[in-house]
């Protein structure tokens, strides 16, 4: 019974480990987008893997960095070594703690303080900032896996090459490094491990347009895991498990026979031939992307565009980059208070930045943007008046913004998984119905302070731009009332959550409606009753821009009527580009109410307004007191 104990443990322990991976790898072949829905065995999600430009140059980016940041602290490192064994002891145990602190420190406490230093001494967010940071962050695990083959160092040997005429610089070369070449390996190979693994180290430290495997998947996690993304984990993960099975493998007692009657000559054989392979891997890896980089196309300039997540037609950017000759370094966000901190501190220099009416207004009044020159926009004439309007309320005279989607918030609901007397009772048009418990478990929320503060003030008949603190706590107790029955608080993923069934109600924007609707028929669209928000998202220039040319380029690029047709045909959000409109050719899809809401609807929706510094510090003192709540 003990034997077999041990087994099922083991066997739980196993299928614990590895079942998720199964699931992941199980899901790359699936031709379903939905997770959980099998469709249908596919390798599309392998073919455009290799195909997705900004995968392609995360891993691209992903091994240069590691290669570049192990080799540089592995021989940082053997250095520090041989001059840390020279000294006394004390000063050696004083500088290899010292050397130890990037280890035992907090990941996180040292990516901002690399950000923090950087940001303090002028130093531009890059590739190089990425670079510094990884090669301080490897070279203690080159250290931890050299100093041990340092210290077991025969140095009479190197003296004795000395002795009989070698210079030291030959001596070292013959004897020295060839004896601590085992800890170099190592110590390269921990290095360039954890370089690759890395997340925190990468994410403070990096500028626009630099992205590693590991930040373009916490970036496409945030937002709804593409299926490519599946693909290129299995891959990583079969890479992985083949390395480890070759260098794990235990050979048999005839292989351990042979080895010991190996000769010195095949030995040395053997050097010589993985001595070379290397080379020819590393030549090759090079090789290829110098190939890239002289075939790649030529450029007159680069524009750094921060933008929502999945909120521009990929073919777009490849349009502009080959019809102007700029370069898009193309960043997303996933709220308008996460961008813009990064906006206010200058952590990083973005030239033109998409963000919500109120936002702008915010950043108007920090004076963080430039006035748009509107001679260098010739397609704003495609702008609808209607909406320059609109966009007047948070942008007065329209000097800094030229609106780019505009929609409604409201709730999307699954027809077959709600209750029919809702329906004909009209209770599905009104937010009352996210606050009924026969739906608990069953209700998304936005994760966005304005956006929840809509739905409580809305169904408590308030502003949604009130400042009245009553109303407020009011509202602060309805959302905390509310969050037993919520299944989640989250931004993009109700759009994915609701196409598999795995919500009944959401707050969404009207933008993801359609394209929901096309994924999940089941799904229906409704502003409530009550009134909510019509908002606009806007184009503007950031105050420190560096590329004003290209920053024009683009937004006047984005107000061409083709394109903006491309981007509303793939993002489904409503677009304020008459022109654009009237290139629709289906006359359903011209005329949709939820892309396009009659005066019925829009007369009961209202813009949010900036509320000051006041307004966010009171609005942000409620949102943390529902976020500290007890879901229980």
């Amino acid at each position: 019974m003990n034997k077999i104990g041990k087994k099922v443990y083991l066997a739980l322990i196993v299928l614990f480990l590895y079942l998720p991976i199964f699931v992941l790898i199980v899901s790359s072949f699936n031709d379903s987008k939905i997770l959980g829905h099998w469709s249908g065995f596919t390798f599309n999600w392998y073919i455009q893997l290799f195909q997705n430009e900004s995968i392609m140059d995360a891993l691209k980016n992903t091994l240069i960095i590691a290669f570049l940041a192990s080799t540089i602290s592995t021989i940082l490192g053997t250095m520090a070594c041989l001059a840390i064994q020279k000294m006394k002891k004390v000063t050696g145990n004083l500088l290899m703690n010292v050397t130890n602190i990037p280890m035992l420190n907090a990941e996180i406490v040292t990516g901002l303080a690399f950000m923090l230093l950087f940001i303090g001494i002028g130093l531009k967010l890059s590739f190089t900032t990425v670079l510094i940071g990884h090669i301080t962050f490897c070279i203690p695990y080159a250290v931890l896996n050299i100093m041990p083959k340092v210290k077991q160092m025969d140095n009479s040997m190197y003296e004795a090459a000395l002795d009989l005429g070698a210079s030291p610089i030959v001596a070292f070369f013959k004897v020295t490094l060839p004896e601590l070449m085992p800890g170099i390996l190592s110590g390269f190979l921990m290095a360039f491990t954890m370089s690759i693994d890395d997340f925190i180290i990468t994410h403070y430290t990096r500028g626009p347009g630099i992205d590693t495997l590991s930040t373009k998947i916490y970036t496409e996690v945030r937002k709804g895991i593409k299926p490519e993304i599946y693909a290129l984990s299995t891959l990583m993960f079969i890479t992985v498990f083949i390395l480890m099975f070759l260098l794990n493998r235990k050979p048999s007692e005839k292989q351990q026979q042979k080895r010991l009657v190996r000769t010195a000559k095949q030995i040395k054989f053997r050097r010589m031939v993985a001595a070379t392979l290397s080379v020819i891997v590393f030549v090759g890896a090079f090789g290829g992307i110098i190939y890239s980089r002289v075939n790649a196309r030529t450029y007159i300039g680069e524009v750094n565009v921060y933008n929502w997540g999945e909120y521009i037609d990929p073919e777009v950017i490849e349009l502009f980059e080959e019809r102007t000759g700029y370069k898009v370094n193309y960043e997303e966000f996933e709220t308008n208070e996460e961008m813009y901190p990064i906006i206010a501190n200058g952590a990083r220099c973005y030239d033109v930045i998409c963000p919500s009416d109120y936002m702008i207004e915010k950043m108007i009044e920090n004076d963080l943007l430039l006035e748009i020159n509107k001679a260098n926009i010739p397609n704003l004439v495609h702008i609808g008046t209607e909406y320059m309007e609109s966009a007047a309320q948070f942008d007065p005279d329209n000097k800094y913004a030229v609106p780019y989607t505009w929609g409604t918030v409201g709730i999307m609901y699954n027809k077959t998984m709600i209750d029919p007397e809702d329906v004909e009772s009209g209770l599905i048009n009104s937010w009352d119905i996210l606050f009924d418990k026969k739906y608990s478990g069953q209700i998304l929320m936005q994760a966005s302070v304005r956006d929840a503060y809509c739905v409580a003030l809305s169904k408590l008949g308030y502003s949604i731009n009130t400042m009245n603190e009553k109303e407020l706590q009011e509202a602060t107790d309805l959302l905390i009332s509310q969050k037993p029955i919520v299944q989640a608080y989250v931004i993009d993923q109700v759009r994915d959550k609701m196409i598999r069934n795995a919500a009944t109600l959401g707050v969404i924007y009207s933008g993801e409606a359609n394209y929901m609707k096309d994924e999940n028929p089941d799904l229906e669209y409704v502003v409530p009753k009550e009134g909510s928000n019509v908002w606009i998202d806007a184009w503007v220039i950031a105050k420190d821009c560096e590329n004003l040319e290209a920053a024009e380029a683009w937004i006047n690029f984005m107000c061409d009527p083709e394109i903006a047709l491309l981007n509303f045909e793939y993002i489904t959000y409503s677009t304020p580009n008459v022109s654009a409109r009237e290139l629709i050719e289906d006359e359903a899809v011209r005329n949709n109410e939820v892309a396009f809401p009659g005066a019925d609807v829009l007369d009961r929706c209202t813009v949010y307004k900036y509320l000051g510094k006041e307004g966010d510090a009171l609005y942000d003192e409620y949102w943390t007191k529902v976020g500290a709540s007890s879901a229980e």
